[in-house]
């Protein structure tokens, strides 16, 4: 089985509480750390990695976020998809041929450039044509990003998630979605769904995303940032 294969696979079948928990590794020895530590798969996070290269979240250029990728997956054996933004201005081919490159299995991309909501017809044609270029050799994960630059209705959202999955995505994420409306996405988008936890304890676990309705967990930068925290504290404490 590929690992393209092994990661689609992942997906599938999951029980309530039971999520796909996917840990966002910024560089080589942070992707080491959780593939050592068992999970079966991991997805950068562009923010985290952006960090990691000293790019403000959304400044990384299209090179080096393809290079950052190349030295995750070749660090680990488990599968890797990639966080790629927009998808930097490529041709949906090209976008495919890079990932590809890199060794990732998968890829998220957003539905918003600048803040503004792309139109979702549009970011529909686009999402099919990187499906037809890839073929099943990449999982996508559509990002719908009604919760954050939009108005938060639900039903927009769940629109949006229809047209991306009918284009052929394999997944859809709702980011920033309130955990008291996963339910209700849940029930009106088909596939698996992804949803975001937070790790400072305000907010459901994982398993309780589960619960929800979320098929997959994702941090964002938020675990890229605890570990930068607590760099801080032992760098304050050689300087004591």
């Amino acid at each position: 089985m590929s690992k393209a294969a092994a990661f689609r696979a992942l997906h599938q079948g999951r029980a309530p509480g039971d999520p796909l928990i996917l840990p966002g590794p910024w560089d080589a020895a942070s992707a080491r750390v959780f593939a050592d530590a068992g999970f079966p798969a991991l997805a950068t996070p562009s923010a985290g990695v952006a960090a990691s290269l000293g790019y403000a979240d959304g400044a990384t250029p299209a090179d080096e976020m393809f290079a950052a990728v190349a030295r995750i997956t070749r660090a680990v054996d488990v599968p890797v998809s990639a966080d790629v933004e927009g998808g930097y201005g490529l041709a949906p081919k090209e976008l495919v041929e890079r990932l590809l490159e890199a060794g990732a299995v998968g890829c998220n991309l957003e539905d918003s450039e600048g803040g503004v909501l792309k139109d979702p017809h549009e970011h529909a044609a686009f999402l099919a044509e990187v499906r037809a270029a890839a073929g099943d050799r990449l999982f996508v994960n559509a990002r719908v990003d009604t919760f954050v630059h939009g108005d938060g209705d639900p039903e927009r959202a769940m629109e949006r998630a229809a047209s991306y999955v009918e284009a052929g995505a394999d997944c859809v994420y709702p980011i920033l979605a309130p955990p008291d409306v996963l339910p209700l996405l849940r029930a009106g988008i088909q596939g698996p769904l992804n949803a975001l936890a937070r790790l400072d304890g305000d907010g459901p676990s994982p398993a309780a995303l589960g619960g929800l309705g979320a098929t997959r967990i994702t941090f964002g930068p938020g675990v890229q940032r605890r570990a930068a925290e607590a760099l801080k504290g032992i760098a304050d404490g050689l300087m004591a």
